[in-house]
């Protein structure tokens, strides 16, 4: 009896190595897999999407496709893993993209996908306008002072961005292009957001008044179903000393 008990203990522990082993490799496989990055590129979206594109093409654990509003309306989000919206005009993006593909879009983040707004792309995400997709829980602040100028302006970053952006230091420069000062929108059907950085310096040109932007919210990440949503208002992918937090955001979107 003694001899069957060792016996049964054995075996136990050997299972219990190889599920060990095997969660291991599950886990090494899923990290080893390319994170398939869909690139929105359509009428509303900069020109400064090829440096972007070029950008992400360095990172060899991604895999980059352009998809345009056509593309998003077919359904061929599915075959990726985030989408990443930039820079331009966010209004002419969600025109671009119709009805039709800004719901594809909620529906790829709510089904798991990841979203990546830069700028005009943070516009979209919002719950603050019509043709926005309601999928970071944040309002935009002096909307009518929308083009408040451009220039490098400095972030601080909470202690959660630093970890997650690979920051050294708890306040970087970083281009601003007129992107959005967000703050909670408090809509009760989407989860609150996290805020990693705020504006600590502003940009107030055109009649925008002085002393709003200080202390809004610059880079933000929330959930949206079972998916996630990260939002920078200014551009690291334009900022040579911060361009690999546009990699660690693009990650993390993905679950990785």
């Amino acid at each position: 009896m003694k001899r069957l008990c060792l016996l049964a203990v054995a075996l136990i522990s050997v299972l219990s190595s190889f599920r060990i082993v095997a969660a291991a490799d599950d886990a090494s496989a899923a990290a080893a897999k390319p994170i398939r990055v869909a690139v929105f590129d359509d009428a509303g979206v900069s020109d400064k999407v090829a440096g972007l594109i070029e950008l992400l093409n360095t990172h060899s654990e991604l895999r980059v496709t352009k998809v345009d509003g056509n593309d998003v309306r077919g359904g061929k989000l599915t075959g990726f893993d985030v989408v990443l919206v930039p820079g331009g005009s966010g209004s002419k993006e969600a025109a671009a993209l119709e009805e039709s593909g800004r719901r594809e879009i909620r529906t790829f983040v709510e089904r798991g996908g990841g979203y990546l707004g830069i700028c005009a792309g943070a516009y979209l995400a919002s719950a603050d306008y019509e043709w926005s997709l309601h999928i970071l829980d944040a309002k935009v602040l002096d909307r009518a002072h929308w083009a408040r100028g451009t220039g490098d302006v400095e972030v601080s970053l909470t202690e959660a961005g630093q970890k997650l952006l690979g920051a050294r230091a708890d306040r970087e420069t970083i281009l601003y292009w007129q992107g959005p000062l967000l703050a909670p929108a408090g809509k009760p059907e989407i989860a609150d957001y996290e805020t990693l950085g705020t504006f600590a310096t502003e940009i107030a040109k055109n009649g925008a008044p002085k002393g709003l932007m200080p202390g809004t919210t610059a880079i933000a990440r929330g959930t949206f179903g079972a998916g996630r949503v990260f939002c920078f208002s200014p551009h690291p992918e334009r900022t040579p000393a911060v361009q690999g937090q546009v990699l660690k955001a693009i990650q993390w979107a993905a679950g990785r």
